[in-house]
Formats: structure tokens, sequence, C-alpha cells
């Protein structure tokens, strides 16, 4: 294992989900709800800077690494999957939301390591759509963790609307990763 910058914030990433998901748990006397919103958002936005922070510093750094390729993408999922849950039992997210944004998670990423160990990992590469859905969700789980207004704005309503717009890209990727992997799956499942 190469401990280096990014994988060393990725790691830190993955050790705030228990943090993150652990707040909601503290006796209801230790801290409001409010208290426990906030300090829940400000865990989720700092795993979500630290996504884009470890990937930018293994790139410039010249620090990518085959663990990290395999350890960072788990650790998104990790983090999301953990927020949707917690949203699902505060309320906050349709049950349906978080099955089908999981699930795809789950689909997509047992279809790329099946692709990769056919050697074909580069048609099931990251699109556009993939990153739309990501940047998506990434904006709306703070909007529904936060849950209250800010500068006089309640951001419940933009953020259940940008996690059905997630969810709705989440169902789109799944089907262009398919698409593009299908006429493979079917060639090598017959092999």
């Amino acid at each position: 294992m190469d401990f280096n910058i990014p994988n060393t914030l990725t790691l830190m990433r993955i050790a705030l989900i228990p943090l993150f998901v652990g707040v909601f748990y503290l006796p209801a006397a230790w801290l409001t709800d409010l208290q426990m919103n906030v300090i829940a958002t400000v865990l989720f936005v700092l795993a979500a800077i630290t996504d884009w922070l470890d990937g930018y510093l293994a790139r410039s750094l010249g620090q990518t690494s085959a663990f990290g390729a395999f350890l960072d993408p788990v650790a998104d999922k990790l983090m999301v999957a953990a927020a949707l849950i917690v949203l699902v039992q505060l309320g906050r997210v349709d049950a349906i939301i978080a099955v089908v944004i999981i699930g795809r998670e789950i689909t997509i990423s047992a279809l790329r390591e099946w692709m990769a160990r056919i050697g074909q990992s580069a048609s099931v590469a990251v699109a556009t759509v993939g990153k739309l859905k990501t940047a998506a969700q990434m904006i709306a789980i703070p909007m529904l963790l936060y849950d209250a207004s800010l500068f006089g704005v309640a951001v419940q309503v933009p953020g259940t609307v940008l996690i059905y717009a997630a969810a709705a890209l989440t169902l789109w990727s799944m089907g262009y990763y398919l698409h593009r992997a299908l006429p493979l799956l079917s060639r090598h499942g017959r092999e």
C-alpha cells in the first residue's frame, strides 16, 4: 500500500464516514438538531473537498497509483451511500432514490471490474453524464443534510430537486455504460 498524500487523504475520507454517521446517534442532550445537521454537513463537504483534492494532488505530484485508483471510488461510494441512508432515516430522501443511486453504483462498479478483467476498461471510463450525476448529488446531499435556511433560502427544496435530478442522471449514466459494454459482455460471455 502506497502512503502518499493523495492516498492518505482518501483514507481520511473513509475515516470521516463513522464520524459523519455517528453525529446523528449522539445523545439528544449533547447537540441540537441544527448542530447535528451543521456538523454532518461540514463533514460531508470536507470529504467532498478531499475527493477533489486527492485526485488533483495525485495528478499534479505524479503520485497516481493502482491502490489510489481502486480506493478513491470506493471511498466516494461509501460516503454517498452512508449519506443517503442517513437521509432516508431522517425522512429527507425517499428510499427509492437511495436504492436507485446505490444500486447504480454497485452495478457500474461490478461492470467496471468485469470490463477490466477482459481488458476493456476504457469502454466504461467516466463519461460526462457520470460527472453531472456526481456533481448533482454532491451539491444535493449537503443541502439535504443542512435542512435549514441559508441566507434566507430554504435549501431543502433545491436539495430535493437536485437529488431527483441526480437519480435521473444515475439511471441515464447506467444505461449509457451498459449500452457501451453490452456488445463486449455478450461476446465475452460466449467464450
